[in-house]
């Protein structure tokens, strides 16, 4: 092979990986609100022994990365997208965290209807979860105008996490006798608005890979 059609190779198989774990935060995600919803204990202890994977795969990136810097000596462009997407997977590891910080919350949080008791988590763990998903995409394909429309939606989500502060706030005001319950549903809240910020470096790592810029600041 040419230098060119190696490195080529060899970038193809670390958005191959990239998409990998993205694939597995995104349903770690996923599952610890059907964990949550169900009351399904034994998938939270299932995702929280998962985050061990998503760390072992974070690790193999961050070598093939290493790997491709020291072997192929890239240059420009495409110093720029492997050195953003070293950057990438230490944010899809901190969402792989937080996933499994949320399913710790759900063995903590017990009770029948509770996954309804706050009407908004639902609506906003899908808009985080969407962004995620989205996130990662752009990233691979290197859609730029993708990117930047995810950044947006976290608004979306900020405005959700408003809402389930009030809704709590409302809860409180009925009767203070759940207040650990709160705090744990509030902290739910909080680990998800923290995805979506995640969500939003990954695509703005994405707009540097393409424009050499990072928050409209140039770098490279």
């Amino acid at each position: 092979m040419t230098t060119r059609v190696n490195y080529d190779h060899e970038l193809n198989l670390l958005n191959e990986d990239i998409k990998e774990m993205g694939q597995m935060v995104e349903n770690s995600i996923e599952q610890c609100f059907i964990a949550f919803e169900d009351q399904d204990f034994e998938k939270a202890e299932d995702i929280i022994k998962g985050d061990r994977t998503i760390n072992d795969l974070e690790r193999s990136i961050e070598a093939r990365c290493l790997s491709l810097i020291l072997r192929q000596q890239p240059v420009a462009g495409d110093l720029r997208v492997v050195s953003s997407a070293l950057k990438v997977v230490t944010d899809l590891e901190r969402i792989g965290d937080h996933a499994s910080d949320i399913a710790e919350l759900i063995l903590r949080i017990k009770g029948e209807h509770v996954y309804h008791v706050v009407r908004h988590i639902p609506t906003m763990a899908n808009a985080a979860r969407e962004m995620v998903r989205c996130s990662i995409d752009a990233f691979i394909t290197q859609n730029l105008e993708t990117a930047r429309q995810i950044e947006q939606q976290d608004d979306v989500v900020d405005e959700l996490f408003d809402k389930v502060k009030t809704d709590v706030v409302d809860l409180l005001k009925q009767s203070t006798e759940q207040i650990d319950q709160c705090i744990d549903l509030l902290m739910i809240a909080k680990y998800l608005e923290r995805i979506g910020d995640h969500a939003v470096n990954v695509c703005e790592w994405t707009e540097f890979a393409m424009t050499g810029a990072l928050k409209n600041v140039r770098i490279l």
